[in-house]
């Protein structure tokens, strides 16, 4: 098993809770938009978004399941969670914003329907105390939208379930009131 990241701190905090729990795995620092697999995993998983769609840009989102495609052997499954793009089309983006960040200590929203990105600010506090200002770009997809990006890389089959965060099931069906969905792949 092997785990990838390009954060430091998270790579560390991850190499300690396998420590604890005594699993084996190979934690790498890299970027996942040019892994350097090459048909190399059974399954390839990115949880709590793994960066996509954090991105700056499509491209690089893109970029990121390219990287996970190569990874792949032949007949691989590629499990991911994404932002939901069907829950702030069915909800006004007003409510949308007010409801999703209502306990955030500082928090500066602009969703944007033409690309479906979310602009973002937050104000928080680093793992060492340090005051910190992160603006934050999320990008939301909607199923069709997923399918055929996956598609046009050579999966064959693209099921995508709702999911709650943290919370990964095959058993719950995709809705307008999921925040996240479930996306599981195979060549």
């Amino acid at each position: 098993m092997v785990g990838v990241d390009l954060s430091e701190s998270q790579l560390a905090k991850a190499r300690c809770n396998s420590q604890q729990k005594q699993v084996s795995v190979q934690f790498l620092r890299a970027d996942a938009r040019n892994l350097a697999f090459q048909r190399e995993f059974d399954v390839v998983t990115m949880i709590c978004e793994g960066g996509f769609p954090l991105i700056e840009t499509d491209e690089m989102n893109f970029s990121i399941l390219k990287s996970a495609e190569r990874a792949l052997k032949e007949k691989g499954t590629f499990m991911f969670t994404t932002l939901n793009g069907l829950y702030p089309l069915f909800h006004s983006v007003k409510d949308f914003v007010n409801s999703h960040y209502e306990n955030d200590i500082s928090h500066r929203n602009s969703f944007d329907l033409m690309t479906f990105r979310d602009y973002s600010e937050y104000e928080t506090t680093d793992d060492n105390g340090v005051a910190k200002k992160l603006e934050c770009n999320e990008r939301y997809y909607i199923p069709s939208e997923i399918t055929w990006l996956l598609k046009s890389l050579g999966f064959i089959r693209v099921d995508i379930y709702g999911c709650q965060i943290g919370a990964w099931t095959r058993e719950k069906k995709l809705t307008t009131e999921d925040f996240e969905m479930l996306v599981i792949t195979t060549k």
